[in-house]
């Protein structure tokens, strides 16, 4: 069930509307119920929530009894974001189900679900089994985090992300490119003609993102825990040559 977007997110305001608008309808018994509000930290477009615009849709979520669930596939990005105004705990505050990303914040493999009403569901495991198959040795995965959680090291790996590429942003600037949206995170969006994109065809991967113009291409580069220096160096070469 679909809201409006406004850089990617969602807005208190519009999702109240929406939910006393369906449940006005007397017919609505009949119709699919929005049982959950679910949002991206950092959202697909590498925008963030502030403390205040998560707090106004966990306000309304709480009002109509409905879960807020929030994608932290790029967590620890969005909290050590220059902008962000909300620690990892005040998240969790307003959240009642998210998950925080290991897999492209420095894990090998595996997110963690966080329940933070201490409400996972009965039989989780079992649930797990019936939607394919639980990992034989998932402590595998939980010893990551154990790792990742140790002495700040998940925030201080995610820093060097937005450390990079707010150099690749600037870098990005003084060459010329337009962006297509302000990231604040990792995940930066330009604009590039469509001749130089074919041009750095073998030389550089970058994420297809959306048509631009007939002439213009929008294209997604994004840095990591991994990503160097030396790296946003090497894409300077490229995109110079």
């Amino acid at each position: 069930l679909p809201l409006p977007s406004h850089g990617g997110k969602i807005n208190a305001a519009e999702l109240k509307d929406y939910l006393e608008t369906f449940y006005a309808d007397d017919s609505h018994e009949h119709m699919v119920f929005p049982g959950m509000v679910y949002i991206s930290h950092p959202t697909e477009y590498g925008t963030i929530y502030k403390k205040d615009e998560l707090a106004a849709i966990s306000a309304v979520c709480r009002e109509y009894s409905i879960p807020l669930y929030a994608d932290g596939a790029r967590l620890g990005y969005g909290i050590v974001s220059p902008e962000s105004d909300m620690t990892l705990a005040e998240f969790a505050e307003l959240c009642d189900i998210f998950y925080i990303g290991g897999t492209k914040v420095g894990a090998l493999c595996g997110e963690a679900v966080v329940f933070t009403r201490g409400d996972a569901p009965t039989y989780f495991l079992t649930q797990v089994k019936q939607r394919g198959a639980m990992l034989a040795k998932s402590r595998v995965l939980g010893v990551q985090f154990d790792a990742l959680f140790e002495d700040g090291l998940y925030l201080e790996i995610s820093k060097n992300a937005i450390d990079t590429a707010m150099a690749m942003k600037e870098m990005l600037r003084r060459l010329g490119f337009t962006f297509f949206i302000d990231s604040p995170t990792n995940q930066q969006f330009v604009v590039v003609e469509n001749s130089q994109l074919e041009k750095w065809a073998d030389r550089l991967e970058y994420s297809f993102w959306e048509k631009y113009d007939d002439s213009h291409t929008v294209i997604r580069l994004a840095t990591s825990w991994a990503t160097t220096h030396e790296d946003v160096e090497a894409l300077e070469k490229v995109l110079r040559s």
